[in-house]
């Protein structure tokens, strides 16, 4: 069974840090006021403002502020501030034995999918998977704000999406585990995505080409994350690319042909990844239930 981390409470100490692309000041000061307004006591990391090519400084100067953050024990819980790219870049420098013994909450989407499987698969430890501080652009309460106080303040979560025609109807019950196609296909072969045997695995992505799509699934199936998976939940594939000859297939077409042989519940249109407000959060490692009908998908943690 997975591990935890503790639920959040006023007056607990939350950082804001960027592992990834780099980020103004001026774009996390929204965060910092809902952050703020639930009680919690923000840290703004150093990372936030530098500029090293398109990161937020160099490795070093990322991996060495994540760091400090893991191993403070005062730090509850680490919001990655965005996405983009670079957070895989340093994973292998990283030292998690004093995070294992006082666990906390990492939160992030796409780039920062890296990091949630990395901890889950090397150290069975659950993470949140929901809006950044780059997508928060004023206090006004929406659907992924108010999912993500939910899931760490009250420790539970429950998300519905309506019925797609794609769906494949039944039940099921495991960790659910993924994030962002693309990041799980660079993570194929590496400690950082291992055995998906009897999970529950959700899948996401933005600003691809439909036969990137294809490439991907088809790389995960043949490696055999599809084999012995429980469920497959599809959330937003949002801003595809095709080429001038038309590839003839929507992603979501794509996905459900190279899992057409799949005999478990398949979701489609589930309200999580690149959708803005509406990026419901879910606790990525944790035990939770699927049920996919003939008029919605209901999931359960």
């Amino acid at each position: 069974m997975s591990i935890s981390p503790k639920s959040l409470s006023k007056e607990d100490k939350v950082a804001i840090i960027a592992t990834a692309r780099k980020i103004t000041l001026k774009e996390v000061l929204p965060s910092v006021q809902l952050f703020a307004s639930w009680g919690l006591n923000v840290v703004i990391g150093q990372t936030i403002g530098k500029s090293y090519n398109q990161f937020a400084g160099n490795d070093k100067e990322r991996a060495e502020e994540l760091q400090s953050m893991l191993d403070d024990k005062d730090i509850k819980a680490i919001f990655c501030a965005r996405g983009g790219y670079g957070t895989t870049r340093l994973l292998d420098s990283l030292n998690f034995d004093k995070f294992i013994k006082n666990p906390k909450w990492l939160i992030g989407y796409s780039d920062i999918t890296s990091l949630l499987s990395h901890v889950y698969y090397k150290y069975n430890i659950e993470s949140i998977h929901g809006i950044m501080p780059v997508n928060i652009e004023n206090r006004t309460s929406n659907i992924a704000t108010d999912s993500l106080r939910e899931v760490l303040f009250d420790d539970k979560n429950t998300i519905l999406a309506p019925y797609h025609a794609l769906n494949k109807e039944g039940e099921a019950t495991g960790e659910l585990v993924g994030g962002n196609l693309s990041v799980l296909y660079s993570l194929l072969g590496s400690e950082s995505f291992s055995d998906t045997k009897d999970k529950i695995l959700f899948i996401e992505d933005l600003d691809e080409y439909l036969y990137h799509i294809d490439r991907m699934m088809l790389g995960l199936k043949r490696a055999g994350k599809l084999k012995n998976i429980k469920a497959l939940l599809v959330g937003s594939f949002k801003d595809m690319h095709d080429n001038s000859i038309p590839f003839g297939a929507s992603s979501y077409e794509i996905i459900a042909n190279i899992s057409k042989d799949l005999n478990i519940p398949i979701a489609f249109n589930i309200p999580c990844g690149h959708i803005g407000t509406e990026n419901h959060a879910f606790i990525h490692g944790r035990q939770t239930k699927v049920v996919v009908s003939a008029t919605e998908t209901k999931i359960v943690q």
